[in-house]
This record gives C-alpha cells, structure tokens and sequence, in this order.
C-alpha cells in the first residue's frame, strides 16, 4: 500500500461500502491516458467524495455528473482551449514543457480545480499538482503527486494560498457519492 494511503487512513476515517470494483484498463481506455498509480489506489481505497466538506475527489463513472472524471477533463479541456483563445496567459508550467496538458481531478466548493501537470514524456507517477483559482488566472504548482499532496493537506503540513482558509476541519471526514 503506498505509503501516503495509508497516512490517510489514519488522518481520515474510511467510508463503509464506498468504493466499488474499478478496471482500470477500461478507464485508461476510455480517457486515452492512464492515470497515476497513487490516485488509482486512494479511488480503490475511499472511491469518489468529499473530503472536509470542501475538496470533491472526481472520479470515472460517478453517478454525480460535475463530479465525474471524463466529463470534467471535457470541459476542462474545452474551457482552456477557449481561455487560451481569447488571450489568457497559459500556467508557466505548459510553457516551459510544449505538449504537457492539465487534467483535473479534485475540485472545491468555491469552484478552484486541481489538476495533475502531465507533462510531455512524464511517467503518470511522476505527474504533479497545479491548483487553479475560481474563475482566474492565478495557478500555484506542488513538486508532488495527487495523494502526498491531498495528505499534506490535510496534516496542516502545506498550505495552497488558493484554496479556502477554513480547509482543512481540524477533524476530518469523508463523505463518498454513495452517501449523497
């Protein structure tokens, strides 16, 4: 078990009857990508949900359609190519790497999305995490992958300037889709 799942599993408790049986070779199928293995094993471990009442884990085939993996990297993918358009500056990030994308996989009650930075030629395991303001242009970047970054978190060991102050509740919780 990767070593941030199971801090985790001791920060916050886990969902009874939350996660079901995933094949990941038809996810990565139908995404086109495959994704890191981290993400694979905490949406085996919890499956999709919120966690502290803020932070919504997206994930593939979620009955909850704005919180479905596959349509938000569509509309992502959509409203960045329209952004971009129209002259809004790219992440530094996509510059420096041509070909790299963002992919979302968590987004916020306050409407921020977090994305892995696949960068061109990278391993999934080696993608890291972006962090895009609500309806802006400011985007903070983490040197880590998605799970060390939710655990971080968490832990009050790293702080995002752009998501909520008031995240993370100083006692945790998990709320799957199951339970909504």
């Amino acid at each position: 078990m990767n070593v941030h799942i199971q801090r985790l599993i001791q920060l916050v408790i886990l969902p009874q009857g939350a996660t079901r049986p995933r094949d990941w070779g038809d996810v990565a199928r139908e995404l086109g990508i495959r994704l890191p293995a981290d993400y694979r094993e905490l949406i085996d471990t919890y499956g999709g949900g919120c966690f502290d009442n803020y932070l919504w884990l997206l994930e593939s085939d979620c009955p909850k359609r704005p919180y479905d993996l596959l349509s938000s990297i569509e509309e992502r993918d959509e409203g960045f190519e329209l952004l971009w358009e129209e002259g809004e500056e790219k992440p530094t990030q996509l510059l420096e790497s041509p070909g790299s994308r963002l992919i979302p996989w968590a987004s916020t009650d306050n409407g921020e999305f977090i994305y892995w930075l696949a960068a061109a030629g990278t391993h999934p395991d080696d993608w890291t995490v972006m962090v895009n303001e609500a309806r802006g242009a400011w985007w903070e970047h983490f040197e880590v992958g998605c799970v060390e970054f939710l655990v971080s978190l968490l832990a009050g060991e790293r702080r995002s300037e752009i998501l909520s102050s008031s995240f993370p509740l100083q006692d945790h919780e998990f709320r799957s889709f199951a339970s909504f």
